[in-house]
């Protein structure tokens, strides 16, 4: 990778690979008044033209309108559902879905190259697709064809926008590039609205708050919501800030870097999301490890502990961070850790243990009874049983341990950070959060993709036949 390569593209470029996403999130808006509930199925259709547009323009132009859709779609919905009543389906949040599919014809309409040795690392997502099939055929099997399509769709979008990414992935860190410039855009945006609506939640905010019953958020009142800012949850918001601010702070050095991650290292914060904040710190320390990110690392570490330091000595939001700081070091605190330990138990108590898996399910967790689902290891576990759900996690160790490798395989800052990034999801995101569905999903799977581009992949199998013809010929 060339490690120049970032800071000789300017900002600008965002202005012509993301204007067709932009302009649809905005029309979506502006359209309202006049369509009322009719634009949310053209939002999504939109979504799907502006995902193939953004295509043909090229991977790098795709990956960011795809971070773009992500992070502002779900505000999109809130603004509609305010002026057009509440939508329980959330059908606007599959256009985002569909914007990463666009790119999936691609695979079969191009040519293929039977010169071209083959490519293990598909090995594992063709493995996972293979668990997503018995997820949904269970939910089929109960007559749940709705939960079959909306979960299968969740859980298989993200993996085949990521089949499509690593087959145009090369080892000039493009894609990379490209992601970490439309995050020094999207992190200070959703950094000061994610203040705002923590002093002040908005009207839309609060409509779909109470009305979604969505309990991680906190209350649709002032200095008493968990921020989750322009996205669909505090959980979601958190793990793209938290990715955002390892992506600019290791490859974007300078004032423009450290003006866009302020706000949003404060509005990590606000999210009380202490997965995240346990990924950032996992991530950091790994870059330690290396001579290319060593220094860095430890600026940042500086700067990260000095933020902290100010925002509970010097903020009205001191107290809450501060508890829940305090959290992470007592047990008898962590009543999110007890939830998450007692899951396991529910599980492991019911009928056969849950040995073949119930299929793809939709828990409102504000259904008094409903057990939560956190973590892909419990995830796994409910929607495809024990056997295949082992699998199923196998898989994703596979595919997190080979990104990890990018630490190794590409020497430089680009490298490290893909690779801390993708243990950091192994370590942190795998048993304390979901990985396989939905926005959380797509980032992750972009971000391997991309530490596991073809070139090296191929490459790698390439070396593989001509030593195993050597030995043979010996």
């Amino acid at each position: 990778m060339k490690e120049s390569r970032i800071d000789a593209r300017p900002l600008a470029t965002l202005a012509t690979d993301c204007w067709a996403t932009a302009l649809l999130l905005a029309a979506t808006v502006l359209a309202v008044p006049a369509l009322g509930g009719l634009v949310r199925p053209a939002f999504v259709l939109g979504c799907a033209v502006a995902g193939w547009f953004a295509w043909r323009r090229s991977p790098e132009a795709h990956v960011q309108s795809a971070i773009l859709m992500f992070a502002f779609a779900p505000f999109v919905r809130r603004l509609v559902d305010i002026s057009a009543g509440f939508d329980s389906s959330g059908i606007m949040l599959s256009g985002p879905l569909l914007f990463i599919i666009a790119p999936v014809p691609s695979l079969a309409l191009s040519p293929s190259d039977k010169d071209r040795p083959g490519n293990p690392w598909l090995v594992a997502p063709l493995i996972i697709l293979a668990c997503i099939v018995y997820g949904g055929a269970l939910s089929i099997f109960q007559n749940d064809w709705f939960n079959a399509a909306n979960g299968g769709m969740k859980w298989t979008a993200p993996v085949l926008y990521a089949i499509a990414l690593q087959q145009r992935a090369q080892s000039d860190g493009a894609l990379l590039d490209a992601i970490t410039r439309v995050f020094l855009l999207v992190l200070p945006l959703t950094g000061l609205y994610g203040i705002w609506q923590y002093v002040d939640p908005q009207g839309w905010d609060r409509f779909w708050m109470v009305n979604a019953s969505i309990t991680s958020a906190g209350y649709p009142l002032p200095y008493m919501v968990r921020v989750f800012s322009t996205m669909n949850g505090p959980a979601s918001y958190a793990t793209f800030t938290a990715t955002g601010l390892l992506l600019v702070g290791f490859l974007r050095p300078g004032w423009l870097a450290l003006a866009a991650m302020a706000p949003a290292a404060l509005g990590l914060l606000l999210s009380l999301y202490r997965t995240s904040w346990i990924t950032l710190a996992v991530g950091v320390l790994f870059c330690m490890l290396f001579p290319s990110t060593r220094r860095r690392a430890v600026s940042i570490t500086v700067g990260l502990v000095g933020a902290v330091i100010v925002t509970v000595m010097f903020t009205p939001f001191a107290e809450v961070i501060t508890s829940r700081l305090e959290s992470l070091g007592s047990v008898s605190q962590d009543s999110s850790g007890s939830e998450r330990l007692d899951e396991f138990v529910t599980l492991w108590n019911a009928p056969n243990s849950m040995v073949l898996g119930s299929g793809f399910t939709i828990t409102d967790v504000g259904v008094a009874g409903a057990m939560p689902i956190d973590g892909q290891i419990i995830a796994s576990w409910v929607t495809m049983g024990i056997p295949v759900g082992l699998i199923c996690l196998a898989a994703y160790v596979w595919v997190g341990l080979a990104a990890t490798g990018a630490a190794w395989r590409m020497p430089t800052r680009e490298g490290a950070v893909l690779g801390a990034l993708a243990i950091s999801a192994l370590l942190i995101q795998l048993p304390l959060t979901s990985i396989s569905s939905g926005e959380v999903s797509a980032l992750f799977w972009m971000l391997v993709a991309m530490a596991c581009p073809l070139d090296q992949m191929a490459g790698g199998a390439r070396r593989t036949v001509a030593a195993r013809q050597h030995q043979a010929g010996a």
